[in-house]
């Protein structure tokens, strides 16, 4: 019972995370462009306008897909309660490698996005 309680918290913690720092860049992106802490892509670090936008953006899809794979995640764990270690364990990376797609995936709209709405130089188009 203990090892699936600990790839419980382990499998939402991408989904909680995803809801978590997606809300936090939709409401307000980190106040200065930095390379430490945000969504840092060249296209988005250009200018500020640019820096809010891929922010604002990129924080919706987070969010929206972290709560789109909450409730899934926990099923999964909840349909192999009481199953030995190794079934756990395999339901587990199975479901986080699951996540890893729209968590990693939400870039690419991101950045298509970006690239629609301003110009090479960060100018709105």
């Amino acid at each position: 019972m203990g090892f699936w309680i600990f790839m419980l918290i382990m499998v939402l913690l991408i989904p909680v995370s995803m809801i978590g720092f997606g809300r936090l860049f939709l409401k307000s992106a980190p106040k200065d462009i930095n390379s430490t802490f945000g969504y840092r892509t060249r296209r988005s670090m250009m200018n500020m306008e640019t820096w809010k936008f891929a922010h604002a953006y990129f924080g919706k899809l987070w969010f929206i897909c972290g709560l789109i794979l909450l409730i899934p995640s926990a099923v999964g764990m909840c349909l192999v309660l009481g199953k030995d270690v190794d079934t756990v364990g395999n339901v587990g990376m199975i479901l986080v490698a699951v996540q890893m797609v729209p968590m990693v995936g939400a870039i690419f709209p991101t950045e298509r996005a970006l690239k629609k709405t301003f110009d090479d130089e960060g100018r709105r188009r």
